[in-house]
C-alpha cells in the first residue's frame, strides 16, 4: 500500500507535499519521495524511511516550483531498494514524472511489450515503471510539439486497455501540469479538492481525503472508476472517463485497516463503517456466546478503537485501553520480514496490568491475518495477569493472497490457511475466536452508501475482480511474499536516497 498526493497552485507546494505526505504516512514506511516542477525543470527528493527521516530543511527549500507530486511507499513484493523509490521520471515525451498506489497484475507481460514491441528499457522490478513507460509511449505516439491535453486522455485510455489490476496514478508533466486517473474498477482510492486563495483556485489529488483536509482543501469528489482528471499550470481542471466499462468495486480492506478514520473513501465515513464493524461484530458473539463472561473489552491500538467501542456499548461491559502504543514504531502489518514484525510487536505495545490482573478480556483486533501479532499480544495479557482471553476480528479470516496492492503473504504464511477457527484460536492461544462475517462487513461499509454494490473483497472470498488472477501468477507472487524471500532481499538493499 502506498500514498499518493500532488498540487497545482499559485505559489510554491513544497511545504504542501511535505505535510501531506506526513498525513499520509500509514499508507507507506519504507519510502518517500517529492518532485516539482519549475522553469522546465524537475526538482526530486526521494530514499528510503519515514518522510521525517527522508527530508530536511535543505532539501525542502530545494523542491521549488508551483506544482509537484508526493509519494510514501511499502513495498508490495518485499524490496525496499532506494532505487524503487517515487517518484519515477521519464524524459520523452515532454518530461513525466509518475508515482502510483496499487499493483499490476500483468506486470510481466507488460515488460515483455515494453522492451521487444515499444523498445523501452526498465531499470527497476516495480510495476510502477513500466506504468509510467505504458503512458510515456502511448502518449508519445500522441505527442505534438503544441500540447494537447486531449491526447493525456487517450494515452489513459490505452494505458486502461493494456494494464491490469489495481491503480490510483499521479504524473506531473514537466511545464504542463498534472495528472491523476484511477483504475477501471475504482479498486484504490484517489479524491481530488480546491482551495480558494487570492491568486485563484488551487487543486489537490491525494489518496484519502484527510490529506487534503490537513491543507485546507475542500473535498470535491472521488475520481471514478476509469477517469483522469488534469490540472494545468494555471490551475484549470478538465476530467474525462477513459474507460469502457468501469464499475466501481472499491479494496474493502480500506475500510477494515488501511485508511484512517478521518477520512472518507467512496462518500463513506471510514470511522462510522468502524463503528458499523463493531455492531455487526457484537451481534456474532452474541449468537455464538450469549452466556459470555467477558468483564472488559480491550482493543488492540489504533485501528480497532472505533469496533471495540462499540462491542463493548452493546455488550454492556467496560471498555478499557488495555495497551500503551510507542508512537515511534511502525505499523507491524507492514514490516517487510516475520522477524522484524515479531521484534517490534512488544517495542510497540505494553500492556496495563491493572486492566487485565484477574480479568476475562477480550481483544478486539482489524484483521487477523498471519497471526504473529495476535499471538504475542495475546500472550502479553496473559502475562499482565489475565484470568481468560478472547479474541474477536471485525473482519472475516483472511485466506487468500491480495494482488491490486496490499502485501499481504503467501498463502501458506496466512493463520488461517487449511484451519478451522478453533484451530486458529489455538494457534494464536485464544480461549476462543469470533470472525466477522463476509456479509456483514460489506454491509458495515456499504450502508454508508448505497450505491455501492460490490466491493473486493478477494482476501476473504479468493475472488479477483480483474478475472486474470491464475495458478502460475499466484505462484510468481508467493516466491515474492515469502517471509525468506523478502529477508534475502533485505539483505541485498542499499541505504542511499536520489536527489536530483
Amino acid at each position: 500500500m502506498c500514498g499518493i498526493a500532488g498540487i497545482v497552485a499559485h505559489s510554491p507546494v513544497n511545504i504542501d507535499l511535505y505535510e501531506s505526505l506526513s498525513v499520509l504516512q500509514h499508507r507507506g514506511q519504507d519510502a518517500a519521495g517529492i518532485m516539482t516542477c519549475e522553469d522546465g525543470r524537475f526538482f526530486m527528493r526521494k530514499g528510503n524511511g519515514l518522510v521525517r527521516d527522508v527530508f530536511y530543511s535543505q532539501h525542502i527549500k530545494k523542491l521549488t516550483g508551483n506544482m509537484g507530486i508526493a509519494h510514501v511507499r511499502y513495498p508490495t513484493a518485499g524490496c525496499s531498494s532506494s532505487l524503487e523509490a517515487q517518484p519515477f521520471y521519464v524524459n520523452s515525451p515532454y518530461g513525466i514524472a509518475l508515482a502510483h498506489n496499487g499493483n499490476l497484475t500483468n506486470t510481466e507481460s507488460l515488460k515483455e511489450q515494453l522492451f521487444i514491441d515499444d523498445l523501452r528499457h526498465l531499470n527497476t522490478e516495480s510495476d510502477s515503471e513500466a506504468l509510467l513507460n505504458v503512458f510515456a509511449h502511448e502518449l508519445n505516439i500522441l505527442a505534438k510539439p503544441v500540447f494537447d491535453r486531449d491526447d493525456i486522455f487517450k494515452a489513459v485510455s490505452a494505458v486502461h486497455r493494456r494494464c491490469r489490476g489495481g491503480y490510483a496514478v499521479i504524473a506531473m508533466i514537466v511545464g504542463k501540469g498534472v495528472l491523476a486517473f484511477r483504475d477501471p474498477h475504482g479498486i484504490r482510492p484517489v479524491v481530488y479538492g480546491k482551495r480558494e486563495v487570492a491568486a485563484g483556485t488551487e487543486y489537490m489529488v491525494a489518496s484519502e481525503s484527510v490529506a487534503l483536509q490537513a491543507q485546507g482543501f475542500e473535498l470535491v469528489r472521488d475520481l471514478a472508476p476509469g477517469e483522469a482528471v488534469f490540472i494545468d499550470q494555471d490551475c484549470n481542471l478538465s476530467s474525462q472517463q477513459c474507460a469502457k466499462n468501469p464499475k466501481l468495486v472499491p479494496c474493502i480492506f480500506e475500510y477494515v485497516y488501511f485508511a484512517r478514520p478521518d477520512s472518507i473513501i467512496d462518500n463513506v465515513s471510514v470511522y462510522k463503517s468502524r463503528l458499523r464493524m463493531g455492531q455487526k461484530l457484537v451481534q456474532k458473539i452474541l449468537r455464538e456466546r450469549p452466556n459470555h463472561d467477558i468483564d472488559v473489552v480491550i482493543p488492540i491500538p489504533d485501528t480497532s478503537r472505533s469496533t471495540a467501542l462499540e462491542v463493548a456499548y452493546h455488550l454492556n461491559v467496560k471498555y478499557r485501553e488495555g495497551f500503551i502504543k510507542n508512537r515511534y514504531i511502525g505499523r507491524t502489518f507492514i514490516m517487510p520480514g516475520q522477524h522484524e514484525r515479531k521484534k517490534s510487536v512488544r517495542q510497540k505495545l505494553n500492556p496495563i496490568d491493572l486492566e487485565f490482573a484477574g480479568k476475562n478480556v477480550l481483544l478486539v483486533d482489524d484483521s487477523i491475518v498471519r497471526g504473529t501479532t495476535s499471538k504475542q499480544i495475546i500472550q502479553m495479557a496473559r502475562e499482565a495477569g489475565a484470568n481468560k482471553v478472547y479474541m474477536a476480528s471485525a473482519a472475516p479470516p483472511v485466506r487468500h493472497p491480495n494482488v491490486y496492492g496490499i502485501d499481504m503473504p503467501a498463502s501458506e504464511e496466512f493463520v488461517a490457511h487449511n484451519r478451522t477457527v478453533e484451530q486458529i484460536a489455538e494457534v494464536i492461544g485464544a480461549d476462543w475466536l469470533v470472525y466477522q462475517d463476509l456479509e456483514d462487513l460489506v454491509e458495515a461499509v456499504k450502508k454508508g452508501n448505497k450505491e455501492l454494490d460490490e466491493f473486493d473483497c478477494s482476501c476473504f472470498n479468493g475472488e479477483y475482480v480483474t478475472n486474470d488472477v491464475d495458478g502460475d501468477y499466484f505462484r510468481r507472487l508467493q516466491d515474492k511474499r515469502k517471509d525468506d524471500a523478502k529477508n534475502k532481499k533485505e539483505d541485498q538493499t542499499s541505504s542511499e536516497t536520489v536527489e536530483l
